[in-house]
């Protein structure tokens, strides 16, 4: 190989000149190549994988209770006041709430990216600075943080057919504790099964027969379940202390308590209660369904259930996590869960997020093979080879500096580095094709006109460079939710096209000179393309001229065009192709959020989702399905902007429906979704309820698409402005699953006391308010620890539902 004679200014060498000067030779080019080389294998191995960008969004709801008062009392006394000191904190993007009889709750709504634990303390010193205006009788707010972390990734639901959702729950108690041991797990909960409790069951003919009041039951059994330390003595040498009193650990423990004596005779708890160990009654319902696509052996129709929820920490990896949790399940199958109890995961981030992110590294393979290949067809093969190996270095380094940014391996990621190749290639190719242009026009191959050929091309490439990253980088001023979700195409473009600048000055010539072509092949190159350029010129002349030269290819191409552009526009009017602003994704779950009148009971509520279960669960597509009646389902994302996890009423209830994976099926989650839509749409209208079918949406959730805030001077006006726009809505004809947030009037009894007649038999309004609050709420007298439970036991005193009804 010859050598260049001519001497090469420093100052004329540019930056890319001088790199490529400093590198093109230089043993230290392989050594670096290298070395970057092994930091994105690091990069790629370390760096969290999950299905989306961990984004920060502090949610805190305030729980606020004023007992014995209205809504309006509630939202003007406490709510209002509150809701104007929340919005004073700095960094609050929204604040909202709802008033309800005796309570109200505010959500209080931080900018995306403020830390959870700094908007936690600013919400709690702003409320214990004010606490003096908190009216008589109201109770200090209850602070309750939600942020993404507490997005469960694994759901595990337990059923059963002889076992009831008690034992279940028991059962998730334990299990649930073993699965928090395993590594970077957060918080673990379990939705569904009653609670085991001691009953006390007051019957009102007893009671009256001896003489006996429910206050009597309840504060002998409070005051019997103690044990203290009561003091020390000193005998026979040793200083012994002494303990009096014993809890409860059995039920006769309460039945043979002494409430009082009658006419010489103790009067016993069992003479004027039943006492028994059993689960509460029921507020809430999980059941569970198999579909058509389940492939188990086991079927389930509506079997009791309950539901483990488990997060994990900020910051790990959602699949190891994932994996790790269903590992452990699967060791404690036949030691701790028992043959008669089935584990169905019904919801599972890992898989899904592995799914995904396998799916588009697959897409980077195959997006970077394509452009090798196309280099081969067009330069041929040494310089398809440089840069096959330039490529995987710069998206490794640019995976490898997501990790030092604290960001994940996710679809937002990927689809950045995706986005990159076309242009990060640019560089190298550039390069490539410059110095093999002036080895031809000087018929010689030495290593100062390659230097001089990436000097000549180095300015521009640099300004082509920083264009595109001043083009990518306003994209990640983007407010709100949707800027920090999509800040991994700004910021990994950015980054992925500067690395690949310095790869094109240092690796590009290096590896070059490693495979230089010999002038012959140089030439023949050279040929080649000016045939294929002969041709290609041949056909645009030919093509072009025509339009110029004569009217009627001219006008007809100006028509041709005119018409392409006027439908293509229509397609927007006509919505034959959806305007969306981001696609909708192929998921393998959506849900269904059932609402029935205000008031309804939950025996109603369960039912009407048990028929829309056993409906949808006959589509081909499903795998299972959840009911949930009086509570919410384990919330996903789109759960925690919407608050779902606050739907406690019996009135509310919810299906989460889990599809076949998408290669197994021919419908695309939302296709089926809709047909789910119709299905269900007359058993919804024949209760009288209003519906969702909800899915998972492909970018950040929102409240809701559309969403009309009403304001008025009073509530009647917005009331009837509400329910005007909730039937304008209906009836536009857009618009589905249009529900709004006023309350339903429903029937109440309420108890009015005779201040009168109460003064004369000397009975207290207050006595009159504890004995209905302890006969029909159900009271908490006391608690029982059982030996090795791993909750406190209640005793719970009340008049038997079918006395109270």
């Amino acid at each position: 190989m010859m050598s260049d004679n001519k001497q090469i200014e420093e100052a004329d060498l540019g930056i890319a000149g001088k790199l490529t000067k400093a590198f093109i030779t230089s043993p230290l080019s392989i050594i670096i190549f290298f070395a970057m080389l092994g930091a994105g294998v690091i990069g790629l191995i370390s760096t969290p994988r999950q299905e989306d960008p961990q984004i920060s969004v502090p949610m805190i709801d305030l729980f606020v209770e004023y007992p014995g008062a209205s809504s309006d009392e509630v939202s003007n006394i406490v709510i209002k006041p509150l809701e104007r000191l929340m919005s004073h904190i700095l960094g609050v993007k929204h604040v909202y709430s709802v008033s309800d009889k005796g309570q109200g709750i505010i959500t209080v709504e931080f900018d995306v990216g403020q830390e959870m634990n700094a908007s936690i303390i600013k919400v709690r010193d702003k409320m214990l600075a004010n606490l003096d205006f908190m009216p008589p009788g109201a109770r200090q707010p209850l602070i309750k943080p939600k942020e993404i972390d507490d997005v469960p990734i694994i759901n595990l639901t337990l059923w059963s057919k002889s076992l009831d959702d008690g034992q279940l729950r028991s059962l998730g108690l334990e299990l649930l504790q073993q699965l928090e041991k395993v590594k970077d797990t957060n918080n673990g909960f379990i939705v569904g099964g009653r609670k085991e409790i001691f009953h006390i069951d007051a019957y009102p003919g007893r009671l009256a027969g001896y003489g006996v009041s429910i206050q009597q039951i309840a504060g002998i059994v409070g005051s019997a379940n103690v044990s203290e330390h009561t003091g020390n003595i000193e005998l026979n040498g040793f200083k012994m202390e002494v303990y009096s009193g014993d809890f409860f650990k059995k039920v006769e423990d309460i039945e043979n308590l002494v409430i009082t004596v009658n006419e010489g005779k103790p009067v016993y708890v069992r003479d004027v209660a039943d006492v028994y160990y059993a689960p509460e009654e029921a507020n809430h319902m999980v059941n569970y369904y198999t579909g058509r696509a389940n492939k188990t052996t086991k079927k389930a129709t509506g079997e009791q259930a309950v539901t483990i929820a488990i997060a994990k920490k900020f910051g790990t990896n959602g699949v190891e996590v994932a994996e790790n949790i269903l590992a452990k399940v699967e060791e404690l199958k036949g030691r701790l869960i028992p043959d008669n109890v089935e584990v169905s995961v019904t919801r599972n981030y890992g898989k899904s997020a592995k799914d995904k992110v396998n799916a588009l590294l697959k897409k980077l393979f195959i997006a970077t093979g394509a452009v090798t290949l196309l280099v081969w067809f067009a330069l041929g093969w040494r310089p398809a080879v440089v840069v096959t190996l330039v490529i995987p270095v710069v998206l490794l380094m640019t995976i490898f500096a997501a990790w030092i940014l604290g960001m994940t391996i996710d679809r937002v990621s990927l689809f950045a580095l995706i986005f990159s190749i076309g242009i990060l290639v640019d560089d190298a190719i550039v390069v490539t094709e410059n110095i093999y242009r002036r080895w031809l026009i000087d018929n010689k191959i030495t290593i100062g006109t390659a230097i001089d050929a990436v000097r000549e091309v180095g300015n521009p490439t640099i300004l082509a460079t920083f264009t595109v990253v001043a083009a990518l980088v306003p994209m990640a001023a983007v407010s709100g939710m949707m800027g920090p979700y999509m800040a991994p195409i700004p910021v990994l473009g950015s980054v992925a096209m500067m690395i690949s600048l310095f790869a094109a000055f240092v690796f590009t010539p290096y590896f070059i000179m490693k495979f230089v072509p010999p002038l012959g092949v140089l030439h023949k190159m050279h040929e080649k393309e000016e045939k294929e350029s002969k041709i290609l010129y041949a056909f645009f002349h030919s093509t072009i001229s025509k339009l110029f030269h004569i009217k009627a290819y001219g006008w007809g191409f100006l028509i041709a065009l005119f018409v392409a552009f006027f439908m293509s526009m229509s397609m927007f009017y006509t919505t034959t192709v959806p305007v969306k602003m981001l696609p909708l994704d192929n998921k393998s779950e959506f849900g269904v959020v059932l609402d029935l009148p205000d008031g309804t009971a939950l025996a109603d509520t369960a039912s009407t989702l048990h028929k829309m279960a056993q409906v949808l669960r006959n589509m081909p597509e499903v795998v299972s399905i959840q009911s949930y009646a009086g509570t919410a389902k384990p919330f996903d994302f789109n759960g925690l902007v919407r608050h779902y996890y606050l739907r406690q009423n019996s009135s509310e209830g919810e299906l989460q429906i889990q599809l076949a994976e998408k290669a197994d099926r021919d419908r695309s989650s939302h296709e089926i979704a809709l047909d789910a839509r119709q299905l269900i749409k007359q058993i919804a209208a024949d209760a009288g309820a209003d519906y969702a079918v909800v899915e998972m949406p492909p970018g950040p959730p929102v409240l809701r698409p559309v969403v009309a805030e009403v304001y008025g001077p009073d509530k009647a006006t917005r009331r009837k402005l509400a329910n005007d726009l909730t039937e304008l809505f209906k009836e536009s004809g857009t618009m589905t699953d249009i529900d709004n947030m006023m309350r339903d009037e429903y029937p109440v009894i309420t108890f009015q006391v005779d201040t009168e007649k109460a003064s004369r038999f000397g009975v207290s309004v207050r006595t009159i308010k504890e004995t209905l609050s302890m006969s029909m709420s159900g009271f908490n007298v006391t608690t029982i620890r059982l030996k090795n439970a791993l909750e406190p036991s209640n005793v719970v005193l009340q008049i038997p539902l079918s006395k109270r009804s």
